[in-house]
């Protein structure tokens, strides 16, 4: 996919790019394909470009794939070359004073912390804002940098070593003047099939689960639109209710449908879906009426004797 520029909501934060690396050898996951792993359904590279979806450019450092929304594709010389090469590759593909360093395997990553990091560097002096795991530890691919630090960093390890080859990361944010912001969850990165298995697991948890399934279905079809979710919840609750069972799903269908169909946003969805609420109470309480004997006001009872 080719980049695009993001709609005009997004750029209502502070205007950054995105790097994204996800080229690594995976070697404790027996060299699989980390990026394409599924976590919840979606691809871990697909989870994190979620929660960078309003960088101006994402530039994924890696050999090109197909991702859920559009990125551009890099790659380190020579392939494998360690992850300073990446980065460096990556950020020839950025223009914005600031940029977003993610590594491609965190399955719980979300966009609140992407912009609480970006808040963190643009209120203080820093050159970079990273998040710190449960432990206390640093992880630079979560976190944020003035763009700028970056390069100069990197120039002068390359100059004194003359390659970034196998540089290690700390040899870099070494040199930066950093701010720290907490977040174990958002940390959790899946190195092993242990961490696949608990992140699979983790999303499948009662506080989880329906979040998890509503991103992975709009993923799946496409839909970028945030609705009220408790407004069809309680619709399906009252087509079943009022109505019966199997008329829950249809009839949220239907309010998608309709919602679509007016080409509206998420107003569109809620009215629709009031509108069929209201209609299935009023289907409820002519059951209600018919069950207590009532009557329709125009209705003549038959007093004819019968002819038996």
């Amino acid at each position: 996919m080719t980049a695009t520029e993001p709609p005009d909501a997004a750029r209502t934060h502070l205007a950054h790019d995105a790097v994204v690396l996800a080229g690594g050898a995976a070697r404790r996951l027996g060299g699989a394909d980390k990026p394409g792993l599924r976590v919840g359904g979606r691809a871990l590279l697909d989870r994190v470009l979620a929660a960078c979806a309003d960088a101006r450019t994402t530039v994924v450092v890696a050999d090109p794939r197909p991702t859920a929304r559009p990125v551009r594709w890099a790659r380190e010389e020579p392939p494998g070359a360690g992850p300073l090469a990446a980065l460096d590759a990556g950020l020839r593909g950025t223009t914005q004073e600031y940029v977003v360093v993610l590594s491609a395997d965190l399955p719980f990553l979300e966009e609140a912390t992407v912009r609480q990091l970006l808040s963190a560097l643009r209120e203080g002096r820093a050159e970079g804002a990273l998040v710190i795991d449960a432990d206390g530890r640093d992880q630079p691919l979560v976190a944020a940098y003035r763009t700028q630090a970056l390069r100069r960093e990197l120039a002068v390890l390359a100059d004194e070593h003359g390659t970034l080859t196998g540089l290690p990361l700390r040899r870099l944010t070494a040199a930066l003047e950093l701010t720290r912001v907490p977040d174990p969850v958002a940390s959790f990165d899946c190195d092993t099939w242990d961490d696949i298995a608990a992140a699979r697991a983790r999303i499948r948890e009662h506080g989880h689960v329906l979040d998890e399934w509503i991103s992975a279905v709009k993923d799946e079809l496409g839909i970028d639109l945030d609705v009220d979710t408790g407004v069809l919840l309680d619709l399906a609750r009252d087509a079943a209710h009022g109505v019966a069972r199997p008329a829950a799903p249809l009839t949220t269908f239907l309010v998608g449908y309709a919602a679509a169909q007016g080409k509206g946003g998420p107003e569109a969805v809620a009215e629709a879906a009031r509108k069929a609420a209201a209609l299935a109470l009023r289907w409820a309480d002519e059951d209600t009426a018919r069950g207590n004997g009532d009557v329709a006001p125009d209705a003549t009872p038959d007093t004819r004797p019968d002819a038996g």
